[in-house]
């Protein structure tokens, strides 16, 4: 519970600090994000639990990754960072799971994620901000990538990308559960202001 609570803290902290950087009132970053001016008060105060949607809107809008609104200060120079100790940020119903195992640091920032997919079980994803590039590699079972309502297979062994910037969603197929690596590519600098 005290670790919910750091995170909750160090999340309240980046936010407020990014959108204080960018300049934007919370009417504003709300109104961009597509996230109420309530929710934003309370997350700003470290009350609340933002779903993992509600992260990707507002790290898009200001420009950073999911991992940068929720890290806390630098811990040297390598980072080795284990499954268990990432919290999923996204859980399904047949106990699929997403968890942002680490972003790079740099102007243009990757962040790595691992997911798990149960046969059925879909993720739909909302556009990210233009240039965003998304990669998906399938170590185990079978997965249906949609972009922009086309699917397209992707097997074990097999790696596919795209812009991110379409609706996007991410289902398992076959029989058995999906594991993959899926990493995104954010632009250099912050989001436009349009």
């Amino acid at each position: 519970m005290a670790e919910t609570a750091a995170a909750l803290r160090t999340l309240a902290h980046n936010v407020r600090a990014a959108r204080t950087r960018a300049g934007l009132s919370l009417d504003e970053l709300g109104r961009r994000a597509q996230v109420s001016k309530g929710a934003l008060v309370g997350l700003e105060k470290a009350q609340g639990n933002p779903n993992f949607a509600t992260l990707v809107r507002l790290a898009d809008t200001l420009g950073l990754s999911v991992s940068a609104l929720m890290e806390g200060p630098a811990e040297g120079r390598v980072r080795v960072v284990t499954a268990d100790a990432v919290a999923p940020l996204w859980t399904g119903v047949q106990g699929g799971e997403a968890r942002l195992m680490l972003t790079t640091s740099g102007p243009a920032p990757v962040e790595v994620w691992r997911w798990r997919l149960e046969p059925g079980e879909e993720y739909p994803s909302h556009p990210h901000q233009a240039g965003v590039t998304e990669t998906v590699s399938v170590t185990s079972g079978r997965m249906t990538l949609v972009v922009d309502g086309a699917e397209y297979p992707v097997e074990a062994g097999q790696t596919a990308t795209f812009d991110g910037d379409a609706p996007h969603a991410y289902r398992g197929s076959g029989t058995e559960t999906c594991h993959l690596i899926m990493t995104v590519h954010l632009p250099p600098g912050p989001a436009s202001t349009t």
